[in-house]
């Protein structure tokens, strides 16, 4: 599970930064990739990066700002041409499925794969057996939402090396022990495959949230999550202006991670006012606060390490 950002600015594309757009890639776990947010000019950013438009399986839309949006026309009429031919789901906040229809119907475009468009609101918008994704309302000048996306907990590895020790050759009985369940092997022994499996792998949570200025939404989803995406448009002493636009200083992204306990907080959503040794002023700013704090760059990526109890 790794995180890839396409686009870290915001409002408008810089030379450095281009506007909001985060992939999930899950291409170890399903085999998928899952995009957030698609600002003009997404399309363009893939082509020099390792996200492959036709693995996308899911594209989450925060809120229906430009910045957020306007990329994604393009990106699902290029998506046939890419290798794109199994379906999409677009989630989004209503209005999203307005916005995307007309495009494609005013400009004539054809997609050679299923497209479904699923409005949201709070609470559970997709769950299978692998991962379960709940959205919130966060405080923005429009409807703009948080994701948080839970990946089940693995049951551990079958311990091999100790079975072959006690003399058990691999064989079909080593599938139903791996399943906790008791066999009797062909010697006749019995053996209790629970006794045999590794501890469980923690399933890892993520938070990718949309626009917002600090709000008590903010909280009950981000708490205890592995990894925490959140805006910093600006630094702490333009927090009036954070307060007046509806965005949110570093200074308050970190104190959020800090009071949720997340493992790690990756800023993006940078204003264009930021360029060079300003950023790392940024970047101390929420370090003094929640020292695992990291500014995400264009084309730069974090993977998800799984946290064991207690750190």
């Amino acid at each position: 599970m790794e995180l890839y950002f396409l686009g870290t600015g915001a409002g408008m594309p810089t030379r450095k930064r281009n506007v909001t757009s985060v992939a999930l890639n899950l291409m170890p776990e399903r085999g998928t990739v899952w995009l957030f947010d698609a600002g003009e000019g997404t399309q363009q950013q893939m082509l020099r990066s390792p996200v492959k438009p036709g693995k996308l399986e899911f594209l989450f839309i925060t809120h229906l700002h430009g910045d957020h949006l306007y990329g994604v026309p393009g990106l699902l009429t290029s998506r046939s041409y890419q290798g794109g031919e199994e379906p999409l789901t677009l989630f989004g906040p209503p209005g999203v499925k307005r916005f995307v229809q007309t495009a494609l119907d005013i400009s004539g475009a054809h997609l050679d794969y299923e497209l479904r468009i699923e409005e949201i609101g709070e609470g559970l918008v997709f769950e299978d057996e692998q991962f379960r994704v709940t959205a919130a309302k966060l405080e923005h000048r429009i409807d703009s939402y948080g994701f948080r996306v839970v990946e089940r907990d693995l049951p551990g590895a079958l311990d091999s090396a100790r079975l072959a020790a006690e003399g058990f050759r691999p064989g079909p009985a080593y599938a139903r022990l791996k399943r906790g369940e008791t066999v009797t092997m062909p010697d006749g022994r019995v053996v209790d495959g629970r006794q045999y499996i590794g501890p469980t792998l923690r399933g890892r949570t993520v938070c990718i949230f949309g626009d917002t200025r600090p709000c008590a939404s903010e909280l009950e989803l981000a708490r205890g999550a592995d990894v925490l995406v959140h805006e910093a448009t600006y630094m702490h002493e333009k927090a009036d202006n954070a307060h007046q636009y509806y965005h949110s200083t570093a200074t308050q992204a970190a104190s959020l991670a800090l009071e949720a306990g997340v493992g790690a907080l990756l800023l993006t959503h940078l204003s264009s006012r930021y360029q060079d040794e300003s950023v790392h002023h940024l970047l101390e700013e929420a370090r003094a606060i929640f020292p695992h704090s990291h500014v995400a760059e264009d084309f730069w990526s974090y993977s998800v390490p799984r946290r064991t109890e207690g750190t």
